[in-house]
């Protein structure tokens, strides 16, 4: 049909064709800046819903909180809800935490610029781009190769440069790199890694869920002072299970 038309009318057929691709790449860039348009809308939205409302307090949460694109790190057939109150599965039976845990676990660890952060569960990245964006030196480690592989990816995409992604055992933590001004566990064991503790600087913060599988755990705020663990509970939660 289409050889027919060409060679019945040649002065339609590259009239229209040049015009036809003009319209596309014109469309193309207004529908992915409305896109851009609303996932920053859905961001300032989440801000102020779900975090300022429930007393997230530091400007610099909340500014990395509006800035990192949680879409990006989501499936793209989830992204359409990335900015919901709720976490959200990113295969392997894994999930990105709600946006409420990852801003109120990166307000009480006191992240900031300079400080050398441990991470355990890596995941999709998010939790590691919006400490990347306070400006934290960041080790994440995630056990599962294809999360690892993909968060890596997403974190370069973006181009976030801090962070380093390690594909490994989490209970060890990160022996090479230690010791760390915080960490943050994000995925569930049944008690304290005695490793982590121990890759934990004087003065330092770890905050983590402590838990039984498929059940309620508590979230613990851990401050190491001296010789001495200060054990803090902060609120019940549930993440997935930490596995060796």
């Amino acid at each position: 049909m289409n050889i027919k038309i060409k060679k019945q009318y040649p002065e339609f057929t590259n009239m229209v064709m040049p015009l036809f691709i003009s319209v596309f790449l014109f469309v193309l860039p207004y529908k992915t800046a409305l896109m851009a348009q609303d996932f920053d809308k859905l961001r300032d939205e989440m801000v102020e819903e779900q975090l300022i409302k429930r007393g997230i307090k530091p400007e610099t949460v909340l500014e990395a909180m509006r800035t990192v694109p949680r879409h990006r790190f989501v499936p793209e057939n989830m992204q359409n809800n990335a900015y919901i109150d709720s976490p959200l599965p990113i295969g392997l039976e894994q999930t990105i935490s709600q946006p409420y845990i990852v801003a109120y676990m990166t307000e009480q660890i006191e992240a900031a610029k300079g400080m050398k952060v441990l991470e355990i569960g890596t995941g999709s990245g998010y939790q590691a781009a919006v400490l990347s964006y306070l400006g934290c030196e960041v080790y994440t480690i995630e056990l599962l190769e294809e999360l690892a592989v993909r968060a890596e990816k997403t974190l370069n995409d973006l181009n976030y440069k801090n962070i380093k992604v390690k594909c490994g055992n989490g209970y060890l933590g990160w022996a090479e790199e230690a010791p760390f001004d915080a960490i943050i566990v994000t995925a569930a064991p049944e008690k304290i890694p005695e490793e982590l503790i121990e890759q934990l600087k004087t003065g330092g913060k770890m905050i983590l869920p402590v838990g039984p599988v498929n059940s309620l755990q508590l979230l613990k705020l851990i401050t190491k002072r001296n010789r001495r663990i200060i054990e803090t509970n902060l609120a019940p939660v549930r993440f997935v299970p930490m596995v060796e």
